[in-house]
C-alpha cells in the first residue's frame, strides 16, 4: 500500500501521452520504442519533443503518421499538447522536465534508466505492467514545491531592492558554492529577516523534499519525506563541528549575503544548471516557487521501499527480512 495520501480526484483517461527522453544512451531508445508499441497498441495519441524525436534508432515513421496520432512540439510547449508526460531517463531527465512541466497541472511519470531514480521510479522491466496501470487509472498523484532563487542589487544601506540580476528554479536543490575555488565562502544567513548565523564553509544546500534525497543527502543532510512542508539547509564542509543541518518550514524567506572579507567568488545554481556569481554587494533570496510538479506514481508505490531499494539500508535482506519477525 502506498503511504501517500491521494487528495486527487481521478482524472478522464489519459489520451495524450507526452514522450521524453536523453539522447546518448540505447537503454532509453530500447525504453522509448517499448512505450511507443505499447501506446500505439491502446490507440492513444503519442506527442513527442524535438529533442526526443531527434534520438537516433526510434521505431516510428514520422512521415507516415497520422498527425492526429502523433505530434512532435517544442520541448518547451509539450505540456500544452499532452495530459501525461512520460519520462525516459534518470532523475536528471526528471529534473529537465520539471523546468518544463511545472505549472501545467500534467502529471509527470519517470522510468529510469539512470542510477537511482528516486524520481523516476518505475523499473524498465516493469514497464509494461506499470504503465498499463496508470493508463487503466490505477495511480497516486503528488504533488511537489520548487524553490526560486533571486541574485538582487543591495542599495547603499546593503538592504535588498526590487533590482533582480539572475532568478531561477529548481525541484531539488539551490546551491552556493565557490565554483572553482579551493577556499571557503564567508556568508550570513538570514530567515524571515532574522539572524542565523554567520558560516565559512565550501557553501550551502539548500533543498526541497524532494532534493533530500539527492545533493543534500551526500553532504549528510536529512531525509524528509516528500509529503512535509519544509525546506532544509545543509551546509557544506564547515569550518566549525557544531554547525548541522537545519530544517525550517516551507513557507520560510531565505537570505543570504556574502560577507565583505570574503576572498572567492561565490556562484549559485538551480538543479545542478549554470551557476551566477553571487556578489558582496548583492543578496541571495530563496522562497517557495509559486508553480508546483504533479508527480504520477503506479499503484503501490512506496516511499520507504524506495529509501530501502536505492539506498541500501536492506543490505542484509535475509538476515534483517521483515517475515522474520
Amino acid at each position: 500500500m502506498s503511504n501517500f495520501v491521494n487528495n486527487y480526484p481521478k482524472r478522464p483517461a489519459f489520451r495524450r501521452i507526452g514522450l521524453m527522453g536523453r539522447a546518448g544512451k540505447s537503454s532509453v531508445v530500447e525504453t522509448l520504442n517499448e512505450l511507443i508499441l505499447l501506446l500505439q497498441n491502446r490507440n492513444l495519441s503519442i506527442v513527442i519533443d524535438t529533442e526526443t524525436a531527434a534520438i537516433e534508432g526510434l521505431n516510428v515513421d514520422f512521415g507516415q503518421m497520422d498527425s492526429q496520432r502523433l505530434q512532435i512540439v517544442p520541448r518547451q510547449k509539450i505540456g500544452e499538447y499532452c495530459d501525461l508526460a512520460i519520462v525516459v531517463g534518470g532523475d536528471g531527465s526528471m529534473l529537465q522536465a520539471a523546468s518544463v512541466l511545472a505549472g501545467t497541472d500534467v502529471p509527470v511519470l519517470g522510468i529510469n534508466r539512470g542510477r537511482l531514480g528516486f524520481l523516476a521510479d518505475v523499473n524498465p522491466d516493469e514497464l509494461t505492467e506499470k504503465v498499463s496501470q496508470v493508463l487503466d487509472g490505477k495511480y497516486w498523484l503528488v504533488e511537489r514545491f520548487l524553490l526560486q532563487f533571486q541574485i538582487v542589487q543591495n542599495d547603499l544601506q546593503g538592504q535588498p531592492t526590487d533590482a533582480v540580476i539572475h532568478e531561477d528554479v529548481a525541484l531539488n536543490d539551490i546551491v552556493l558554492h565557490a565554483g572553482k575555488s579551493v577556499h571557503t565562502i564567508d556568508f550570513k544567513l538570514k530567515i524571515n529577516n532574522s539572524d542565523v548565523y554567520r558560516q565559512h564553509a565550501d557553501g550551502l544546500i539548500v533543498a526541497t523534499p524532494t532534493g533530500s534525497t539527492a545533493y543534500a543527502l551526500s553532504a549528510g543532510g536529512p531525509i524528509i519525506h516528500p509529503t512535509i512542508d519544509a525546506i532544509c539547509l545543509v551546509p557544506m564542509h564547515p569550518h566549525t563541528l557544531t554547525s548541522r543541518p537545519l530544517v525550517v518550514a516551507g513557507s520560510s524567506q531565505i537570505a543570504i549575503n556574502i560577507h565583505k572579507d570574503n576572498r572567492t567568488q561565490p556562484m549559485v545554481g538551480a538543479d545542478g544548471k549554470a551557476s551566477a556569481p553571487l556578489d558582496n554587494d548583492q543578496t541571495l533570496l530563496i522562497a517557495k516557487h509559486h508553480k508546483t510538479l504533479l508527480l504520477l506514481h503506479p499503484s503501490g508505490y512506496s516511499f520507504y521501499e524506495a529509501c530501502r531499494t536505492k539506498l541500501n539500508w536492506n543490505l542484509y535482506s535475509e538476515e534483517f527480512a521483515f517475515d522474520k519477525y
